[in-house]
């Protein structure tokens, strides 16, 4: 019998604003070390407390580095537009929607 395994990809921002990516397959615990300051060579050391912001559940180690890596080379930006979409999933569909509305009353709108 295969044991299925958790690994969790996370966000959290630190107390100067930064943002701190990592993976770990507990993540309570893992946000309770870097708030407790077990390492001191941590990058969170010094900016304690760190709120989490995002996590992604996968059952494959392999896949969980593979989005830590990339999300580590993504600017701040582009952080922080994946974790508007977290806090308000709806929000491109509503403006999807409001465009069509537009376009159907003929109006035209250009960003």
């Amino acid at each position: 019998m295969k044991l299925s395994h958790s690994y969790y990809v996370y966000i959290v921002q630190c107390r100067d604003g930064l943002y701190y990516t990592g993976v770990t397959n507990d993540v309570d615990r893992r946000i309770a070390e870097h708030n407790s300051g077990v390492d001191q060579g941590c990058f969170t050391y010094i900016r304690r407390p760190v709120q989490l912001k995002y996590t992604e559940h996968f059952q494959n180690i392999e896949h969980a580095i593979a989005w830590e890596k990339q999300l580590k080379g993504w600017s701040r930006k582009k952080k922080e537009a994946l974790l508007w979409e977290i806090i308000r999933p709806s929000a491109s569909w509503l403006r999807r929607k409001a465009v069509m509305i537009l376009c159907e009353s003929s109006y035209i709108i250009s960003e």
